[in-house]
């Protein structure tokens, strides 16, 4: 009997006990989340249990597979056309995998992302253009009889105090796979350092997703005095729960619109690892959400951080389909070069939908190959199109691309196609004769206009070796030939490390922060790894 009675009361004290606590998580989920005060966890769920999920335990990172743009025939195939890229990530991505010792995946090496983590001394753009175009060709370093052509971008610098007043939304995964120190606390000091630039003209809003979404500081003016308040809601944000990012990609565009700057800088910046897990997880829906959102006008920058289980693929996707640009933050050197050194670069958008198409001269050309872009790649259709979507253009960005060419009467492999039955092949034009190599055609859209403009440049081949080309295409060769060998691409030719390590030093130029001198180190690391 004694048993029995204990027995009882111990089920009543259980029952007692899940009814207050089913009274407690009802009363809590009354109160909408905007309204609550920023907890401790501030990713953590009203109701939910506390989560640590910490690091993966093991390696989750995913890269999109990477097809390598092949020589193509003029005859066949007359028009490259591509769209701008000034995503950083692949870069910075790969130094993490080299610093620590391993060669990167191959498809974490976007060559055009390496390329464009660098500047490069092209001239300022003539009044009245967001851009300059710079072209000039060369010999092929690792293919004797091939030519280089490198297409150059520089795009209008914007003085600090000429910057439109900006509306930035941060928008922070604090999910519990961001709880590591080069996840969370990083963002959180990245995220200072922007701040720190702001201007009273400027207002910003810090939103956090987890397993829900919140609003940790609603938007506010970055005044003197407010700054203290905004540096103190990010010191409070802690990791926890899994990461519903759709949630806080509708709820951080939404705080954007409602403070719409018009003729700002409406942007958000979206902080994670990429690991969305609840809520709209599959990539493809991402993207769609992302691409809606785009067309209010509202630009975005993604940061990944992180290792172990960095979604590259999902955040390339999100950046490119929301007007945006990429970037990897794997130091707070990294966090200072993005937010702080290239401010304008990453905020402000000079041009947008920006593409380049290349028309061949078959009488001079007998085939070529973009090197990189990849993922870039358009339909000779898409150039015309205003509806297609393209790259943008920051302020006092430089974007590189660089084709290898195969002039005429060089043997190259390349099986072709059987003759047509029910067409003649293309009779040339007069403009054949010209000398003229090809000819480069840019579009771009003002950043609030829907119609684009034309740039059209003609080239020619003047013989210059690859000796005696500047420092800054010596440099941006060498960045190529390193990515060529990392993804041991099938067209390096016979490109070596050691002559990646040349060209780098010989185009190392002024180098005012740095960066040149540590790829160098990066070029030497992985020769190393190889050996």
């Amino acid at each position: 009997m004694k048993w029995k009675a204990i027995g009882g009361m111990l089920l009543a004290l259980t029952l007692l006990t899940a009814a207050c606590g089913d009274h407690r998580v009802a009363m809590e989920a009354q109160s909408p989340m905007y309204a609550q005060p920023l907890m401790a966890k501030a990713g953590q769920v009203p109701g939910e249990p506390e989560t640590d999920a910490g690091q993966p335990d093991f390696n989750t990172e995913s890269y999109d597979y990477i097809a390598e743009n092949p020589f193509l025939r003029v005859d066949q195939n007359p028009l490259s056309t591509f769209s701008v890229d000034v995503d950083t990530a692949s870069y910075a991505n790969v130094r993490r995998f080299l610093k620590r010792g391993e060669l990167p995946p191959p498809d974490a090496v976007r060559i055009e992302e390496m390329i464009n983590y660098f500047d490069y001394d092209y001239p300022a753009p003539p009044d009245g253009y967001p851009f300059s175009i710079n072209t000039q060709v060369t010999g092929c370093p690792w293919q004797g009889d091939h030519r280089l052509l490198r297409i150059g971008l520089k795009g209008k610098e914007m003085p600090k105090e000429e910057r439109p007043a900006a509306n930035l939304i941060f928008l922070l995964d604090v999910s519990g796979s961001m709880d590591a120190p080069d996840k969370l606390p990083l963002l959180k000091r990245a995220v200072k350092l922007l701040i720190q630039e702001l201007t009273p003209r400027d207002r910003v809003a810090v939103a956090v997703y987890a397993g829900g979404s919140g609003l940790a500081l609603p938007s506010t003016p970055c005044s003197k005095e407010n700054k203290i308040s905004i540096l103190s809601s990010l010191d409070k944000l802690e990791a926890a729960g899994s990461t519903h990012g759709s949630e806080g990609i509708q709820l951080a565009y939404d705080v954007a619109r409602q403070h719409f700057i018009p003729g700002g800088i409406n942007r958000v910046i979206l902080a994670t690892d990429g690991d969305f897990n609840v809520g709209l997880t599959n990539e493809g829906d991402l993207v769609r959400l992302i691409q809606e959102k785009a067309a209010s006008g509202i630009f975005l920058t993604v940061l990944g951080f992180g290792t172990g289980n960095l979604k590259d693929s999902t955040m390339e996707k999100l950046a490119d389909k929301g007007n945006g640009n990429y970037g990897y933050i794997d130091s707070i050197t990294e966090a200072r070069k993005l937010l702080v050194q290239q401010m304008g670069a990453t905020l402000a958008t000079i041009a947008k939908d920006v593409k380049i198409q290349v028309e061949f001269n078959p009488a001079q050309v007998a085939a070529y190959r973009l090197i990189g872009y990849e993922n870039r790649m358009l339909r000779a259709e898409d150039f015309n199109d205003d509806a297609k979507d393209a790259g943008e253009i920051g302020a006092g960005h430089t974007v590189t691309a660089i084709y290898e060419i195969v002039p005429v009467g060089v043997p190259f492999q390349n099986p072709g196609v059987d003759d047509l039955k029910y067409q003649q092949p293309r009779s040339t034009t007069e403009a054949a004769d010209s000398g003229e190599l090809l000819t480069v055609k840019l579009r771009y859209k003002e950043p609030d206009a829907d119609v684009s403009k034309r740039l059209v440049m003609a080239v020619k081949d003047m013989g210059l070796a690859f000796e005696n080309a500047g420092h800054e295409f010596k440099f941006a060769s060498a960045v190529a030939a390193f990515g060529m060998l990392l993804r041991d691409s099938a067209f390096k030719g016979n490109a070596d490390y050691g002559m990646a390590l040349q060209m780098a030093r010989a185009g190392r130029g002024e180098d005012e922060h740095g960066y040149r001198a540590e790829f160098i180190n990066l070029v030497k690391n992985a020769a190393a790894m190889s050996e």
